[in-house]
Parts: C-alpha cells; sequence; structure tokens
C-alpha cells in the first residue's frame, strides 16, 4: 500500500495542513507530468507515469476527510478488511428505527415521514462527527491507539450512515 502522506512528505494524520498537501500536489505535477519526458527512455517515462499516477490517487485521498480517514487507519492496520468490518451493535440498535421507517417508505413514500427520517440522521451524523473529530484530533496529538479504535468506529459509522441517505434518494 502506497503511503500518500510519505509522498507528500506530510505527517500522518487526520487532520492535515491542507495548504502543504496543495502545494505538494502542485510541485509533483509539475515534477511528474508525463509532457515534460517525452524525450526520457520508455522505462523512464513508466516510471514518470506511475508516480504521475500517485499524486494524482495521494491528492484525491488526502483532500478528501472520509478517504483520508480510512487512508490513516489502513496505515495503522486499524481497518478492517472489506466485508469484515462490523459496526458496535449499540449502534445498529439505535438505527432500528430509521430503518424500519426506510422500509415504509418503500411503501409509501410519504414526503414527512422521509423529512423526518433525513433529519434524525442529520441529527446522528452531526452527534457522531464531534465524537470523531475530538477522537481524530486528540490522536493526531499523541497517536495512541485507543483514539484509533474510536475513530475506526466513527468512521464505519458514518458509512452506514452514508448508504442510509443513499437509500432514502
Amino acid at each position: 500500500m502506497t503511503n500518500y502522506f510519505q509522498f507528500f512528505n506530510l505527517p500522518v494524520q487526520f487532520n492535515i495542513d491542507k495548504k502543504a498537501l496543495r502545494a505538494q500536489y502542485i510541485a509533483n505535477s509539475k515534477l511528474y507530468h508525463p509532457d515534460f519526458h517525452t524525450l526520457s527512455s520508455d522505462i523512464e517515462q513508466d516510471k514518470v507515469l506511475g508516480k504521475s499516477t500517485t499524486n494524482n490517487e495521494g491528492w484525491k485521498t488526502l483532500s478528501d476527510p472520509q478517504k483520508r480517514t480510512a487512508h490513516v487507519l489502513e496505515l495503522n492496520d486499524a481497518l478492517p478488511e472489506e466485508g469484515q468490518a462490523k459496526v458496535p451493535q449499540e449502534f445498529l440498535m439505535d438505527m432500528m428505527d430509521i430503518n424500519e421507517a426506510l422500509m415504509e417508505l418503500e411503501f409509501d413514500p410519504d414526503p414527512a415521514i422521509k423529512e423526518k427520517v433525513n433529519q434524525s440522521i442529520q441529527e446522528l451524523e452531526d452527534g457522531l462527527n464531534k465524537e470523531g473529530q475530538a477522537a481524530m484530533d486528540a490522536w493526531d496529538e499523541d497517536q495512541e491507539e485507543g483514539f484509533l479504535t474510536v475513530v475506526r468506529d466513527y468512521y464505519l459509522k458514518m458509512k452506514y450512515l452514508s448508504r442510509l441517505k443513499e437509500k432514502i434518494k
């Protein structure tokens, strides 16, 4: 796995310096742009193309908070394999009412129920964001493993809520 933080010469953190990221992305773009290496050997062109691809993928990952969170968790072996991740049981219990309302919406697309479900999800997201951001800030300070567990649970819960929001659309 490519460590995009290392590629951009940035510390591994959930809350990154966005200006430094952008500056390094632009510098890398100039350095690794394939058009500047047209006279190089085929091997060198392939290397530059690979670094250009890494630069673009790294930018997409680190500039997006959710993808950046997943990347930090993966770098620290704190994110389970796809399909193996389990959302905490108490969270799933809290989701029962929302899931029931979503089932009702499938049979009766009532705008009032839809708005109520959207509002419930937004309230949950707001609370999770506060909790998750506090854990990310704390981890950025001392990189204690216990905070990664809180961040992992936050990340998984937010993914779950994102899927619910997609269902509503």
